[in-house]
């Protein structure tokens, strides 16, 4: 008989965390789509003077990925995961399943997760939109160009990335990787991310780039439209913060 994961995450939180202030189940097991093989994602909100750190280990046979944090960590690290336009800590919190909720503290990172997930991201900045533009127009033109089938699928996996990146920007929606990104997408624009995923999806199955070209030329357009002439970067040395929240992009966007 398998386990109910719910009950699981439970005993997990008394036996390894009879101290803490809040634990929440988050992922697809809090939104009930879990199957046998799903692992568990637990935020714990531990007392002031404990440690802030993320750990797997496994229980009961489960794989259980633990966000550990005292309140200043997860301020701290709210701050961290609004800077990078993910907000992945935020969406736990707030959709997540409380399990530990002791004097509301539960309540009160929930809270603060809901008025950053509201807020939304901070805006690239001008210099990384042009980056990420250029970057954009250059995949472009290398998966127009691309003849190797398997050069023409690692492309257009960075299209679909790059024009995910400056749609989410220009709609103020937070970004996803892995099985969040085509979920971010969706709900940043569901026309054009639907075109944006269907296009690589035809590339993958039928090696031809022409949607996926199309769709990704659209989002260009909404933000200035392709770059090529006219691109210009200086090299001072070191890294130029370029993005939000400090975060410094490459001089150059494409390997040669």
């Amino acid at each position: 008989m398998i386990a109910d994961p719910v009950d699981q995450a439970r005993r997990l939180a008394h036996a390894r965390f009879p101290e803490a202030r809040a634990v929440v189940l988050a992922g697809s097991t809090a939104a009930g789509r879990a199957t046998a093989g799903s692992d568990l994602d637990i935020a714990v909100l531990v007392p002031d003077g404990g440690e802030s750190y993320r750990e797997t280990i496994r229980f009961e046979g489960r794989v259980v990925e633990l966000f550990v944090h005292t309140g200043t960590g997860l301020r701290e690290l709210f701050a961290a995961d609004a800077a990078n336009r993910r907000a992945v800590l935020q969406s736990m919190y707030a959709g997540g399943l409380v399990l530990v909720d002791r004097d509301g503290a539960a309540g009160e990172a929930r809270a603060l997760a809901e008025a950053d997930l509201r807020t939304g991201p901070p805006a690239l900045a001008p210099g990384a939109v042009e980056t990420k533009r250029y970057g954009l127009t250059d995949a472009l033109d290398d998966l127009a160009d691309a003849s190797d089938r398997i050069e023409c699928l690692a492309v257009g996996g960075f299209v679909l990335g790059a024009a995910t990146d400056l749609l989410c920007d220009r709609r103020r929606a937070w970004l996803g990787s892995g099985k969040w990104l085509p979920r971010r997408l969706l709900a940043a624009d569901p026309v054009r991310g639907a075109a944006l995923l269907e296009g690589h999806l035809h590339l993958c199955a039928s090696g031809d780039p022409a949607l996926l070209v199309a769709a990704a030329s659209t989002v260009l357009e909404l933000v200035g439209g392709p770059l090529r002439e006219g691109y210009r970067r200086s090299w001072h040395g070191v890294l130029e913060p370029v993005g939000a929240g400090g975060a410094a992009a490459r001089v150059s966007s494409s390997g040669a």
